[in-house]
């Protein structure tokens, strides 16, 4: 008696079986898992945030070092870039309360101060 062969694809590797039809045909059918839908997420609470701070900013001329404006908001720097011949003679510094330490501004950003002046 010849017997029918099938490919079972139902492997767990990257290729297939020929088996008998009858032992192919003999397999319990799987049992569905149940599916589990995730409640939606709670919304958080909104932490209140602290208003920022203004920043401060210090003034030093690049030959002597002196300091010619510290602990200033934008309009008192503003002022004092005014007292100065170009952008390239002064270092301005801005204060990081994070770090707690004067950050330099990039000549970008004492350029964009130097354009103020001039409002």
């Amino acid at each position: 008696m010849s017997k029918v062969y099938v490919l079972d694809t139902e492997t767990k590797g990257t290729g297939a079986n020929v088996v008998p039809l009858d032992r192919a045909e003999r397999k319990p059918a799987a049992k569905p898992e149940p599916v589990r839908v995730p409640p939606k997420p709670r919304p958080r609470p909104k932490a209140a945030e602290a208003p920022a701070e203004p920043r401060r900013f210090k003034v030093v001329d690049v030959m002597t070092k002196e300091v010619l404006a510290e602990d200033t908001d934008v309009r008192a720097t503003v002022d004092e870039l005014r007292r100065v011949r170009s952008v390239v003679d002064v270092n301005v510094y801005v204060w990081q309360p994070d770090a707690e330490r004067w950050r330099l501004l990039g000549l970008g950003e004492q350029q964009a101060l130097w354009r103020l002046r001039s409002s």
